[in-house]
C-alpha cells in the first residue's frame, strides 16, 4: 500500500485556507464554494487551527452565533492532528478512526505539504483491495 507522499503526488497538494481573523460566513461560503469539508487556518504560513462543517454547524447554532461577525479563530479546533508524507494509508485510516477526523494535514517539519481527507483514504483502501483481488483471480485461474 502506497504513502501519503505518493497519494499527494497523485492527488496533487493543493490546500485551501483562510485566516484566523476571516468571518464564518466567509469560510462556509468557500467550503461550498469548492466542495470542500475542511479549511485550514493559517496564520503567516503557520498552521493554527482546521474548521470543518461541523464545526462550523454544530458551534455555530448552539452558540447561536452570528457568521457575519464571527472570526473563524472563535470556532476552529485548534488541536489539529498533522502526519508526516510517510505515514501510510492504513496508519492514515486507523489515526481517522481512532480520533474521529476526517482531514489530516501532511506536514514535512514546519512547512504544509498537503491535506488528505477521509474520501482519500477509502478510494485508496479500495483500489489496493481491487488490485489484490484481481491478482488472486488471476492466480486462481492461472491467467497471467
Amino acid at each position: 500500500m502506497k504513502n501519503v507522499r505518493l497519494l499527494l503526488r497523485e492527488k496533487g497538494a493543493d490546500v485551501w485556507s483562510v485566516s484566523p481573523q476571516t468571518s464564518v460566513r466567509e469560510a462556509v461560503r468557500i467550503l461550498a464554494e469548492k466542495n470542500i469539508g475542511a479549511l485550514l487556518v493559517m496564520d503567516g504560513g503557520r498552521l493554527v487551527g482546521i474548521l470543518s462543517e461541523r464545526d462550523t454547524a454544530r458551534k455555530m447554532i448552539l452558540q447561536s452565533l452570528p457568521a457575519d461577525t464571527t472570526p473563524v479563530s472563535q470556532i476552529m479546533t485548534t488541536h489539529v492532528i498533522t502526519i508526516t508524507p510517510e505515514y501510510t494509508i492504513q496508519e492514515c485510516m486507523a489515526l481517522m478512526t481512532d480520533r474521529r477526523v476526517r482531514h489530516l494535514p501532511v506536514m514535512e517539519g514546519d512547512q504544509l505539504a498537503g491535506i488528505i481527507s477521509i474520501g482519500d483514504v477509502v478510494k485508496e483502501i479500495i483500489a489496493d483491495q481491487e488490485f489484490t483481488i484481481q491478482h488472486l483471480e488471476r492466480y486462481i485461474t492461472g491467467e497471467r
